[in-house]
């Protein structure tokens, strides 16, 4: 993302400065939001962040790293906008995962923690260090030593961000792909498409947004379902029940 910018910016981070309004901030550094190609150049250009080489953005992200932050990047794979660097305390998305899990509001990364039981000694850093509360020490059940807890993860709630990694210095604590590859939007067109397909809105997306009264913006539209993986693309075809929809994908496969 860093390497392939066109514009790179650094801002202040807002949850954590919404937090310090209030007296609630944390410790956690916050001038270090970064923002990306169009969306830099505008900030930056308008004076709401400061622009910034490639060497110090990395910079920043290594100390966003020593610092436990967990990064979110935008959605998709292609023009990312913007890194954030955020704290459990005061991330407002960090806050809904762990009040709304089951509806999973922040997407994960392809990854998992596993963890070395026999290596584990229940310390409990992983588990302080954790910002959606996806860690928990529970017992050994080891008979010898019947106060020995260890730490256990809940996978329905853990984000594959690695912090716990970070955190444990027993190094028992290791990054494993998930069972289940997450597959991200390639840009914001798809990502918007996913989403509506997601939430049974695909109609509302194309008519009630109006997105037919610019050819250029249905051709994009329709590009990025065109481009869905074919299980997505039955359900948008489904949701739609266009004989026009119908077409475009009969003559991209063939």
């Amino acid at each position: 993302m860093v390497h392939t910018a066109s514009h790179i910016g650094v801002g202040m981070c807002y949850c954590r400065h919404q937090k310090m309004h209030i007296g609630e901030a944390c410790d956690a550094p916050m001038d270090i939001c970064m923002t990306f190609n169009g969306a830099a150049e505008s900030l930056t250009k308008h004076g709401h962040a400061r622009a910034i080489g490639k060497a110090e953005c990395m910079d920043l992200l290594t100390e966003a790293y020593e610092s436990g932050l967990v990064q979110f990047g935008e959605n998709v794979q292609k023009r990312v906008s913007f890194i954030c660097n955020c704290c459990g305390c005061c991330c407002e998305a960090l806050t809904a995962s762990r009040s709304f899990a089951h509806l999973q509001p922040v997407h994960t990364s392809n990854f998992l923690p596993e963890i070395d039981d026999a290596n584990c000694n229940g310390c409990g850093k992983c588990v302080t260090a954790c910002p959606v509360e996806a860690v928990a020490l529970v017992s050994a059940n080891n008979s010898q030593k019947p106060k020995l807890k260890v730490a256990r993860l809940d996978a329905d709630v853990c984000l594959g961000c690695g912090v716990c990694v970070r955190a444990c210095h027993q190094e028992s604590i290791a990054m494993k792909p998930r069972a289940a590859r997450v597959i991200t939007p390639v840009d914001n067109a798809q990502r918007y498409v996913l989403m509506a397909i997601e939430r049974g809105k695909l109609h509302n997306l194309i008519f009630d947004n109006q997105v037919m009264a610019s050819h250029r913006a249905l051709a994009a539209l329709l590009g990025a379902i065109v481009a869905l993986p074919p299980v997505h693309r039955v359900m948008a075809s489904q949701q739609m029940k266009s004989r026009f929809l119908a077409a475009i994908f009969r003559r991209q496969k063939s």
